[in-house]
């Protein structure tokens, strides 16, 4: 058979019926469609008016006016900007997915015009998000430019029509008759409170009046009405599009406790642009304190975005990483890429960019802070600190810059006090070449944990990791300045030089001979509760201590991993005794269920010094009960 081409045949009602109810998730969003279009007519007269005056001879006031009539369950959407003509008709409105808006910017591409303007419009299916509420919508429109005024109507039926008509002044006029369903939106407090959440920049002022007023309305109702449909619904100027020094604080203030719910003015405004491959403009927030929800999982969190002065939605997580969730704030762009709707951010490169962008201004932001003022970084670390140490542990692009801002408490810290990273390696002891730290469930739990007592006694500093992420940042650290970091309650450590550590290991090995079978004993009577059990070179006050593996996950990390429902493989950790304690010895001296029970008191006495629980509580009170009675 011969290959031939064909067209695609479509079923245009359908199609109709799909862009208006298939594309959009709420049907509110018709107002904001039809305002864009609006301000896209307006920007296009604007634009050739700059070349053409006769276009705007008439030196009009750009506005767009939305007018209701309840009694007639109408609303009309009208501007004064550049109009159709009966082909732009039939090519804007007749021809579903045909851009007049796209074709404006593509015609002046070809000729070669800079600056274009910003215009909002790009797929040609936001007029039809009408349908969503009218069972019938009119559009009467004059172009400038020309004497004739043309009207187009459709039911949505598949068929439209197109005829010539008479209109007062340039511009488009568009007539919905609403479904009875969809008669709220005909309300003042409905339209205005629409207007602010997805026009409110929009650049042309947009009034509100209502037609069925009353014959008998009082005169002092009348007047408050006509002051009311005298003021724009809009705001028009956004925040982050005037220079900073044309903001008042008290103005970024208002605007970010409109945003967030705060109650409390922002720690920290931060307004920039970007420039170069992508431009846009953001207005970022850091709050003085975390939100309740801060650490909820399923929470929505992100930054507002406008596209083009349009509000395109809240809570857009693409444009901050999950570690910045603090974060409020706006980014507007021209050049982001979203769905037909435009109610949904398509990641790509462009979005990658703003994100880069965003994230590395918050983190420049941060630093300044440190640097100049410690007192104020201290209380922004104490309140997200442990969100931002989420950026250490899986933000690898910027890991080494989030290292350098986050803060730990150390052993010779006093209590409640942190240190820089960098801090503890200026300070850090004679021949010390590694970067010591334990993991905890609280503060006092680390300071008082006897794997750090050896570390302690050769002068070095040991971090405390007692926030929940420590135990999973402790996993991921590797190194920082050129030293590796040492997790004390793992692996094989040794603490001072080279000959004291030589001495001390031959000690150690001396005295492992000689209490071979005492610690063969206390290998037997715990049994499959310790994978082993030896003689500890990190001890000098505490009897014992419990030691994981060097690749094990720390008891800590797998009780948080338990309590949210993981699997936790079954790690078996070295029982550590200290040789020249009193306790051990008369441990050491003991045999039969003597032996047992002491040994038994102190491997839970291990498990309560790091956090853990011990496994039989009734058998552990019992033996301490018999123990003191003795």
């Amino acid at each position: 058979m011969e290959k031939k081409t064909n067209q695609f045949k479509a079923e245009i009602a359908e199609i109709l019926d799909l862009v208006v109810n298939s594309l959009y998730s709420k049907k509110e969003i018709f107002l904001r469609e039809l305002i864009s279009n609006a301000s896209d007519a307006i920007d296009k007269a604007k634009y050739l008016g700059l070349t053409q005056k006769d276009l705007v001879a008439d030196a009009p006031e750009w506005k767009i006016d939305i007018s209701c009539d309840s009694k007639a369950k109408t609303m009309m959407i009208a501007d004064n900007g550049i109009g159709m003509d009966a082909d732009d008709l039939e090519k804007n409105l007749g021809s579903i997915a045909s851009s007049g808006t796209k074709a404006f910017r593509q015609a002046l591409k070809e000729k070669g015009s800079d600056a274009l303007p910003e215009l909002i419009g790009q797929f040609g299916v936001g007029f039809y998000a009408a349908f969503m509420v009218a069972d019938k919508v009119r559009v009467l429109t004059k172009k400038r430019g020309t004497d004739k005024a043309y009207v187009w109507e459709s039911s949505m039926d598949g068929t439209y029509t197109v005829g010539e008509a008479e209109r007062d002044g340039f511009g488009t006029s568009v007539m919905l008759h609403f479904r009875p369903e969809c008669e709220n939106f005909l309300d003042r407090w409905t339209v205005s409170d629409l207007v602010r959440r997805y026009s409110d920049f929009i650049s042309y002022p947009i009034r509100y009046s209502k037609i069925d007023v009353p014959a008998d309305e009082k005169d002092e109702d009348r007047k408050r009405r006509e002051e009311d449909e005298a003021k724009p619904l809009n705001t028009m100027v956004a925040l982050w599009k005037r220079p900073k020094k044309d903001v008042k604080d008290s103005e970024y203030a208002d605007f970010y406790k409109h945003l967030s719910r705060d109650w409390e003015d922002p720690f920290e405004t931060i307004p920039f642009s970007g420039e170069g491959q992508v431009e846009f403009k953001a207005l970022l927030f850091l709050p003085k304190k975390p939100s309740m929800e801060l650490y909820m999982p399923n929470q929505k969190r992100g930054l507002s975005l406008y596209v083009r002065n349009v509000f395109i939605g809240d809570d857009i997580d693409m444009l901050l990483p999950p570690w910045l969730r603090f974060v409020k704030g706006v980014v507007d762009s021209s050049d982001l890429p979203l769905n037909v709707s435009r109610e949904m951010l398509q990641d790509d490169a462009i979005v990658q960019k703003i994100k880069s962008a965003v994230t590395s201004k918050v983190l420049s932001v941060l630093e300044d802070i440190k640097k100049k003022d410690a007192k104020r970084y201290d209380e922004f670390h104490t309140a997200f600190g442990a969100v931002l140490k989420e950026g250490a542990y899986n933000d690898w692009t910027n890991k080494e810059r989030i290292e350098k801002l986050i803060k730990f408490p150390s052993a010779r810290s006093d209590a409640g006090k942190t240190l820089f990273l960098e801090d503890y390696v200026k300070d850090m002891a004679s021949g010390q070449k590694d970067i010591y730290f334990i993991v905890a469930e609280t503060e006092k739990d680390a300071r008082n944990a006897p794997q750090i007592e050896s570390a302690r006694k050769h002068g070095c500093d040991v971090l405390l990791f007692c926030d929940h992420i420590d135990a999973f940042l402790a996993e991921s650290l590797r190194e920082f300045d050129g030293h590796s970091f040492v997790n004390l309650g793992k692996g094989d450590v040794e603490f001072g030089s080279e000959e004291e550590r030589k001495a001390e290991k031959e000690s150690r090995e001396k005295a492992e001979g000689e209490l071979k079978g005492f610690l063969e004993n206390v290998k037997k009577s715990l049994g499959d509760a310790v994978g082993e059990v030896k003689l500890s070179s990190r001890l000098t006050d505490s009897p014992c201590c419990l030691v994981a593996k060097e690749n094990a996950i720390s008891p800590m990390m797998a009780r948080l991993m338990k309590a949210s429902g993981q699997s936790v493989p079954e790690e078996k950790r070295t029982l550590e005794l200290n040789a020249g304690h009193p306790l051990v010895k008369k441990v050491e001296g003991l045999s039969g269920a003597e032996f047992d029970d002491a040994v038994a008191l102190l491997y839970d006495s291990a498990l309560i010094a790091e956090g853990s629980p011990v496994a039989d509580p009734a058998r552990f009170g019992k033996l301490l009960s018999a123990l003191m009675l003795k």
